[in-house]
C-alpha cells in the first residue's frame, strides 16, 4: 500500500511540474521561467569554481554582494506574481554556495595576511541585521509614513507596489551591489576574473531586463539594474576574452 501511496504522489507531481513548465502565463516560452534559469547560472558557476578553481579567483566584494542578493530575492521570489518557485529555489541554492565562496575566499585573504578582510564577518552580520529589520518593520513604517503630512508626490511613493517599503524596492536596489562590485573590480587581474560568473551575470542582466518589465508589479528598478549589470559583467568578458586572444 505504501508503494502505491509513493508511486501515486510521484506520479501527480510530475503532472503538477510538467503543468508548470507547459503554462502559457509562466512556463518555458516566457521569462517567468527562463530569468530564474540564466540566475541558476550563479549557482553552477559557484559550484564548479569551488570545484575546480582555487580560492585566489573569489573577488569577496562581489561574493558579499551575491550573499546579500540571494538573501533579499528568496523573499522577492515568493512575493512577485506569479509567484515563482523556481526563482525561490534558485536563489536559495545560491545563498549556500555563495557563502562556502565566500568562506573560501575569507581564509584564502587571511592566510595571505591581508587585514582588511578580517573585518568582513562584522560588516556581513550588521548588514544582514539591518535587512532583516527593514524587512520586519516594513509594514508599520509604511502606515505610519503614510498618515504624516507629507506631499502627495511623497504619499505616491511610499504607497506604490514597488515602493521603499516592499521587497520589490530592495531586492533590486541590493542588486546593485553586483555591479559597483563589478566597478570595483574593473582593473582586477584578468587571470583571476571567473568566466563562468561573468557569463552568469552576463546573461542574467540580459534576460531580466526583459523579465522586470513582465512582472507584478513592473520594477523599473530591476530593469535598471540588470542592464548596469549585463554592461558591467559584459565589459569583464571582453577583457577576458582580449587577453586570451593575445595568448
Amino acid at each position: 500500500l505504501s508503494e502505491c501511496l509513493f508511486f501515486f504522489e510521484m506520479t501527480s507531481l510530475s503532472a503538477r511540474a510538467f503543468a508548470a513548465i507547459m503554462s502559457p502565463e509562466y512556463g518555458w516560452k516566457t521569462t517567468h521561467f527562463w530569468g530564474p534559469i540564466a540566475n541558476w547560472g550563479l549557482v553552477v558557476a559557484a559550484v564548479s569554481d569551488a570545484a575546480t578553481k582555487g580560492p585566489e579567483i573569489i573577488s569577496l566584494p562581489m561574493t558579499s554582494a551575491l550573499c546579500v542578493y540571494s538573501m533579499l530575492f528568496m523573499r522577492f521570489a515568493w512575493m512577485v506574481q506569479p509567484r515563482n518557485y523556481l526563482l525561490l529555489a534558485c536563489h536559495g541554492f545560491n545563498e549556500v554556495a555563495q557563502l562556502n565562496q565566500l568562506r573560501r575566499g575569507y581564509q584564502y585573504q587571511i592566510d595571505q595576511g591581508k587585514k582588511e578582510a578580517e573585518s568582513l564577518p562584522t560588516m556581513l552580520a550588521s548588514g544582514g541585521a539591518v535587512g532583516a529589520a527593514v524587512v520586519a518593520a516594513a509594514g508599520p513604517l509604511q502606515s505610519s509614513a503614510l498618515k504624516a503630512p507629507l506631499p502627495t508626490g511623497v504619499h505616491s511613493l511610499i504607497a506604490h507596489p514597488a515602493g521603499p517599503f516592499t521587497v520589490h524596492f530592495w531586492a533590486p536596489t541590493t542588486k546593485w551591489l553586483l555591479s559597483i562590485s563589478n566597478l570595483i573590480d574593473y582593473d582586477r587581474p584578468v587571470d583571476k576574473v571567473s568566466t563562468t560568473q561573468q557569463i552568469a551575470l552576463t546573461a542574467t542582466g540580459l534576460i531580466w531586463s526583459r523579465y522586470s518589465m513582465v512582472i507584478t508589479p513592473k520594477n523599473w528598478n530591476l530593469f535598471c539594474v540588470n542592464v548596469s549589470l549585463a554592461v558591467t559583467g559584459g565589459y569583464h568578458l571582453a577583457r577576458k576574452i582580449y587577453h586570451n586572444q593575445k595568448q
